[in-house]
């Protein structure tokens, strides 16, 4: 845990709390995410405790990555992007697909969902490789 520089994972728990922002935002996939769950389209105000989660998780997921790129040896800001990639690849995205596919949620959702953490996971490998 001493090798990860916690700095840059704050930045990259900023950085991706407004992607998320940005991502569902209701000009951008809002619309078509909240159709895709089958609720309606109008935005909603969720309870507040959930951005406090997120943030936590998105701190995990960040911290998670910093440690998993340290371990692989990435030491550029390409490819600890591309570390980022594999492991949205070999963790996110097909738990998400499996979650998805058996919530009854389908493709489109699954593909908004695991869009915006392959984003955050390509960001994440980018930053920590700035910051190496």
């Amino acid at each position: 845990m001493g090798s990860i520089n916690w700095l840059a994972v704050v930045v990259c728990v900023v950085i991706a709390m407004i992607s998320g922002f940005v991502w569902y935002h209701p000009k951008l996939f809002y619309p078509a995410w909240r159709e895709g769950l089958g609720r309606s389209v109008e935005v909603s105000n969720p309870n507040p405790m959930i951005y406090v989660f997120t943030i936590i998780a998105v701190f995990v997921q960040a911290a998670s990555v910093a440690l998993m790129i340290n371990l692989m040896g990435s030491t550029t800001a390409v490819s600890r992007a591309l570390a980022g990639f594999m492991l949205w690849l070999g963790f996110v995205a097909p738990t998400n697909l499996v979650n998805k596919l058996f919530a009854g949620h389908g493709l489109k959702v699954w593909a908004i969902e695991a869009g915006n953490h392959l984003l955050n996971f390509l960001l994440f490998g980018a930053i920590l490789g700035v910051w190496h």
